[in-house]
């Protein structure tokens, strides 16, 4: 299952996350060298899997039959197969980490040369602040201002980010486990990712670009973009030091009355929301125009991350507010290629754009959850009251007409993709993981899966590949692999369930095979037994020999029409549960398909669904309203809250939330009071020592 793993659950741990752990825990990379590498599966067995995975996709019997013979001369003994399955063990050999890790990379991300921007990047929007006014949401600053409290907010949120950080350079970030199902104990994660998100940037390259993840970052700079113009801002001192929140907010608002007073340069961010070829281009020529150029993009590739400062608000209602982080409305005031771009708007509304190509969404869903939950931010125990930083260094371009063109070309490519491509936002209460664990008796992801296919089953009467990310971090610097959870038995589900000749005991006998049938897919996934990463390994094995892609069984194979229908995306769906602190989402992988992020709350689901306009099969509002629909119909099959819960249930649950809610502020004035306890006693303390 997609979900974050190992989220502190402690008040007093969320409220501090400066504070640091006991030397009793263990270190945050103490079990790197223990995780096993991700296994190269046995041939037959991925085979025999991809078998069952297409039977629901075909359109005819002859359909299989095609298929498994091609299958069958693929995997003969002496055959292609084995040739490249062999091959295969032995590149893995070679790899220091993951015979996989290179191969996705390049395949995935690095050699994909459509823009980035919506294709590649995603998104999320934070959870207001706990302070957030009201009449800045319902009426924010006209365009082209910035408000007081977005300053602050900003502010308060890069200083979290760089608590986070300190964890992480440190080993204090506690490791990420997983349980395992066949023993029942827990089992580390890989705690690679966490290392290519600070200082994370992608470079563009013809054909191939390339991914550059320091670690530790020892730079000391972010970028703060505002009106397209770009700033190097200083968020530690130069000794290393940490500083005020106040001195934070006096640097950013340099960089505001800077931005109004300076030359306007170029909007250079925009490259990065174009062709990445075109990018390539312009970047290589930009470099060659000015040693000044070249040192701005050093800048830019060595800070830490993006803060963008947008001078404007989207409007309130969500299907539309959300899009100012996953494009902007026109891509402008970005830079597409840092892994993280924390977005503040004129509201005080706050979000990410993050770059996709150095780790997936568990390891930054951490980062920005503490991030979120930290808020109100404190002054971080170290910091250092007297330490002002530097003034912030606006970037200043040499361009020419061929510079002006790239960045025409691209702000024409941003705008088209940006036109074509829409995107709802589905918040519902109509129940939540409770529900589903206590009275569907069922795995909440693998309840929302069948959810999703049933909702485009209503719309489409036909099957559609789905693609859910399976988390493969048990093993070392392990990514993901697909889980193909359109099995037969979700098949049979969905075709059942608005049969009026199929009892209801049947629906819920094909709802219980088929939420098994997810699980078991699901678990061949993350134990490095799926289908999808082995065939592309075995698929790159011939990328140096091209004769071996020559072979007829193996063009039989890969050229297949059932096969390649079983790799159109129609779904594309990730998991990000809990979802407490943020809405999240994606593009589109397939143009006549759905991109989807859920997240599972105990009372509630949050679902973003993207697609695109051109298309004429689909539509994110249409798909919208058949979830709402599915999702108060698969209740007949299960009984009433109030029959499990009693009538009062609501009441029940409401004094709960209540509680939980009153133990959150108590813990809060808690701990501002010990924050304000230790910044006295310091003080004493230091004076004190000055009269000794």
């Amino acid at each position: 299952m997609f979900c974050i793993k190992g989220l502190p659950v402690s008040l007093k741990r969320l409220a501090q996350p400066q504070i640091r752990l006991s030397s009793s825990a263990a270190k945050t990379f103490a079990h790197q060298k223990s995780i096993p590498r991700l296994p190269i599966p046995p041939l037959q067995q991925t085979l025999d899997s991809l078998l069952v995975s297409v039977t629901p996709l075909a359109k005819s019997s002859s359909e299989v039959d095609t298929l498994s013979s091609a299958v069958r001369a693929f995997g003969a003994p002496g055959g292609i197969g084995e040739t490249i399955q062999n091959k295969l063990i032995d590149y893995e050999t070679t790899q220091p980490y993951s015979w996989l890790e290179q191969i996705w990379l390049d395949n995935a991300y690095l050699s994909y040369r459509e823009p980035g921007l919506i294709n590649v990047n995603w998104w999320l929007v934070c959870k207001d602040h706990p302070f957030q006014p009201k009449d800045l949401l319902s009426k924010p600053p006209p365009k082209g201002v910035l408000s007081d409290f977005q300053i602050q907010r900003a502010a308060g949120l890069v200083s979290n980010l760089l608590n986070f950080k300190d964890q992480l350079d440190s080993e204090q970030l506690p490791v990420d486990y997983a349980k395992d199902k066949a023993t029942g104990m827990k089992v580390p994660l890989c705690m690679h990712q966490y290392t290519c998100q600070y200082g994370a940037t992608r470079i563009p390259k013809p054909g191939k670009d390339e991914i550059y993840t320091p670690h530790p970052a020892t730079t000391k700079h972010i970028i703060v973009m505002l009106r397209d113009q770009i700033y190097k801002v200083d968020v530690v001192h130069s000794s290393g030091a940490r500083v005020t929140l106040a001195e934070l907010q006096r640097v950013f608002h340099e960089v505001g009355a800077d931005s109004l007073q300076s030359t306007p340069q170029p909007p250079i961010g925009i490259l990065t929301g174009g062709h990445r070829d075109n990018w390539a281009t312009a970047y290589e020529h930009l470099s060659k125009l000015s040693k000044q150029n070249e040192s701005n993009l050093q800048i830019i590739k060595d800070a830490l991350f993006v803060l963008c400062l947008d001078d404007h608000s989207f409007k309130r209602n969500i299907d539309i507010s959300h899009k100012q982080w996953f494009h902007n409305g026109d891509a402008r005031n970005r830079w597409f290629d840092k892994a993280i771009q924390l977005v503040v708007a004129s509201s005080g509304r706050a979000g990410v754009n993050g770059e996709h190509t150095p780790a997936d969404a568990v390891a930054p869903g951490m980062i920005f959850d503490q991030m979120v939950q930290n808020e109100p931010a404190i002054d971080p125990p170290n910091a250092k009251a007297d330490v002002r930083l530097s003034a912030p260094q606006k970037l200043l371009w040499d361009v020419d007409g061929k510079i002006k063109s790239f960045i025409a070309t691209a702000q024409k490519q941003a705008t088209a993709l940006i036109n074509d491509t829409d995107s709802v936002l589905l918040q519902t209460d109509v129940y939540g993981g409770k529900y589903i664990k206590e009275i569907a008796k069922a795995s909440p992801d693998a309840y929302l899966q069948l959810l999703l296919q049933l909702s485009w089953y209503r719309l489409h009467k036909e099957p559609a590949a789905v693609y859910e990310s399976a988390t493969i971090r048990r093993f070392l610097h392990g990514r993901t692999e697909t889980a193909r959870t359109f099995t037969p038995e979700a098949w049979a589900f969905v075709q059942s369930f608005d049969d009026d000749n199929v009892l209801y005991d049947t629906k819920r006998e094909l709802f219980a095979r088929a939420i098994k049938a997810h699980t078991k897919v699901m678990d061949l996934a993350t134990t490095g037994n799926g289908i999808d990463r082995h065939l592309l390994g075995l698929s790159a094995m011939t990328f140096d020999s091209p004769e071996l892609s020559y072979d007829e069984a193996y063009r039989n194979l890969f050229g297949d029409t059932l096969f390649r229908r079983s790799k159109q995306w129609r779904l594309s769906t990730s998991n990000m549960s809990p979802g407490r602190s943020f809405y999240a989402g994606f593009g589109t992988v397939d143009p006549n398909g759905y991109g989807i992020n859920y997240a599972i709350g105990e009372e509630n689901i949050k679902l973003s669904i993207a697609s695109k306009k051109s298309s004429r099969e689909t539509d994110g509002y249409d798909l919208r309203e058949s979830i709402q629909r599915s999702m108060t119909d698969l209740m007949i099959l299960f009984p009433k809250r109030s029959q499990v819960w009693g009538l009062d249930w609501k009441q029940k649950d409401a004094e709960a939330k209540k509680h939980e809610a009153a133990m959150g502020a108590l813990q809060q004035l808690s701990d501002k009071y010990l924050a304000k306890k230790a910044a006295v006693k310091a003080k004493y303390e230091t004076r004190e020592g000055g009269l000794e």
